[in-house]
């Protein structure tokens, strides 16, 4: 039977969507949607993961006529391989982003660049007390060498352990002690996972399974939280502060630049690049009224949370930004960055720019950003978008209207601030129920579902239970959007969440970063346990990625499960084709590490699971209910 096309209305919860879909539709222009319906049906062989390519002997598929594959390897094997291969590509994303963050501060403390500074000496400096690293009586750069080179070591496997294993709840160490996953070392794992899905190597599914969480636990307790620590040292530790999103942060008569990606090493120079009062005079003389910045995805997050700059967009409105056709210049450093952009882009007269070696997409123009000559390489890429104005059409030019305003940049520093130094005011509401639990909602979209339906009425329906929610990366501008991210939505909330978040004159759905940031939610999460002298797993604590789309969210799921994290998925990874490793993720961790993956595409009926989870967990804390 053919599947009945989406309508537009189908395809976007949002009206900035719609419209440039209807543009995008006028202009010949196709997106990911278009795409999508031209790769239905898939292939069930490998939705399921039951296809393996690892060697030439095949490619294999099982099936009931051929279970094993030409070496002998059963569905469970080839599944949990191909599993472990997916994992291992999302840690080695999010932790390559963190080795990018630690060269950038060596090239800071070592004098090798003279165009970024250490914006917060303070963390720093709390940060080497935290690991063992003497600061009083030496310079912030002595300090930053040794934390730099530590940082470096947590990728290599000669240390006895990583450096922010030391945040991990005993009972938590133990529990991974016990199964045989305390990580070692970021690269080592994910060599190690390369190595045991090679032909003739691991072939118990269940082994290959526990080093899928050893893999993900070293991106989440290193990887992932170097990036988080280096980047807010570099650039300053995010505070709340306003901004606006949607596509109708495009200015008509500005020249437009867009930032997309994941790494606030690029961007934060083209922040500085288009306030240069030169530029902006060269930008009227060309006849715009100014320069205008706004971000896209993660790189979006993190100028939005430091800067305050606004969100044009989550993933699946990268493409609608050029079909408004007023963006000169989108300038892209790595991940979840649309190949198709630069097609999308020469419909119109938006060039693309990319700027690192490791994401360079044919068409495009690459501009590479070094630390040395981030400054001149950002007033060059603010040059190109000014030159390009004039190419602009103004008869293609469509932007929604209607920017909405939201507050950003709620970091564990300033959360522990506003809370008067300590934890406990928090856990005394936890206590008496009126904030029943917390729980991240993090990820991507995913065009198999109408945009932002899930996350956003997710997010709806767990603040009216009395559940605070905590959200990174895409999640942010869709919860914007819906109007969640104000101290105004605790009329939305339930009467426990509205008296304690609107004490503290905050919103009910508290954004905390990119993707990468989710370290910012562990982190909280051990501290709230070592506070109790419980396990995270103790915690009435959830995660959900409710329209997830790539290899890091997979990771991001299994560092939370494994960290004791209850986490729900909107769909399934590429497993179910085996009984075991499917009934393992949603009940068999449970039993291991105290915590379980739950699969429900409903956003309504998947609340009501993380609200009897937390009930659950509550009831055991001997909370009241």
């Amino acid at each position: 039977m053919t599947k009945q096309k989406q309508t537009i209305d189908e395809k976007s919860l949002w009206d900035d969507a719609r419209q440039m879909l209807r543009k995008a539709e006028k202009d010949g222009v196709e997106t990911a949607w278009d795409r999508l319906e031209q790769q239905t049906p898939h292939c069930l062989f490998c939705a399921s993961g039951l296809s393996c390519r690892n060697c030439t002997m095949g490619p294999c598929r099982i099936s009931k006529k051929a279970p094993l594959g030409v070496c002998g390897a059963d569905g469970d094997v080839i599944v949990a391989r191909n599993f472990g291969r997916f994992v291992a590509g999302g840690a080695a994303g999010h932790s390559d982003h963190g080795r990018d963050c630690i060269e950038a501060l060596q090239a800071v403390v070592l004098g090798t660049t003279q165009d970024y500074i250490i914006k917060d000496e303070a963390k720093l400096r709390r940060l080497a007390a935290e690991l063992g690293i003497v600061s009083e009586g030496r310079t912030v750069l002595e300090v930053g060498r040794d934390v730099c080179d530590l940082f470096f070591a947590n990728y290599g496997s000669q240390l006895p352990q990583l450096s922010f294993l030391c945040r991990v709840p005993a009972k938590r160490r133990e529990i991974w002690q016990n199964l045989g996953i305390t990580p070692k070392g970021v690269d080592r794992e994910i060599a190690e996972m390369m190595h045991r899905t090679h032909m003739g190597c691991d072939n118990d599914a269940a082994n290959t399974m526990l080093h899928c969480a050893r893999t993900c636990l070293a991106d989440g307790w290193a990887g992932s939280m170097i990036a988080t620590e280096v980047s807010d040292i570099l650039f300053g530790t995010p505070r709340p502060r306003k901004s606006l999103a949607n596509l109708a942060v495009i200015k008509e008569d500005q020249v437009n630049i867009l930032v997309h990606g994941h790494n606030p090493i690029v961007s934060e120079k083209i922040v500085e690049a288009v306030n240069d009062p030169a530029l902006i005079a060269l930008a009227r003389k060309k006849g715009a009224a100014g320069i205008n910045l706004a971000g896209l995805c993660c790189t979006g997050n993190e100028l939005m949370m430091r800067q305050g700059i606004p969100m044009a967009g989550n993933h699946l409105m990268t493409e609608l930004a050029i079909v408004t056709g007023a963006v000169e210049l989108i300038v892209v450093d790595y991940q979840c960055i649309m190949p198709s952009l630069v097609t999308v882009g020469n419909c119109y007269h938006t060039k693309m720019i990319t700027t690192a070696d490791k994401a360079k997409f044919s068409g495009a123009e690459h501009v590479k950003f070094e630390m040395h000559n981030g400054r001149e390489q950002a007033w060059k890429v603010v040059e190109m978008a000014i030159d390009r104005f004039s190419l602009r059409n103004p008869d293609r030019v469509e932007i929604p209207q209607g920017p909405v305003a939201l507050v950003t940049g709620f970091s564990n520093e300033f959360l522990l601030e506003a809370l008067g130094g300590t934890l406990t005011p928090l856990i005394d509401a936890i206590k008496a129920g009126k904030i029943r639990g917390v729980v991240a909602i993090v990820g991507c979209n995913n065009p198999k579902y109408q945009q932002d339906y899930c996350n956003v009425n997710l997010a709806r329906e767990l603040i009216k239970k009395d559940i605070l929610v905590l959200v990174t990366g895409c999640v942010t501008t869709a919860a914007g959007k819906a109007g969640l991210l104000v101290p105004e939505a605790i009329a939305m909330a339930g009467s426990g969440l509205q008296e304690i978040c609107g004490s503290l004159a905050i919103p009910p759905v508290l954004h905390m970063g990119s993707c990468v940031d989710n370290a910012r939610i562990l982190q909280l999460a051990a501290l709230l346990a070592n506070e109790l002298g419980v396990d995270i797993s103790d915690l009435p604590l959830a995660g959900s990625s409710p329209e997830w789309y790539s290899e890091k969210a997979a990771a991001i799921g299994m560092y939370c499960v494994a960290s004791g994290i209850y986490t729900h998925l909107g769909h399934p990874p590429n497993i179910t084709g085996s009984e075991l490793v499917t009934k393992l993720a949603v009940k068999g961790l449970d039993d291991l590490l105290g915590a379980c993956f739950a699969i429900e595409p409903d956003p309504f009926k998947a609340a009501d699971l993380i609200d009897e989870r937390i009930r659950q967990k509550r009831q055991a804390l001997g909370l009241a209910q």
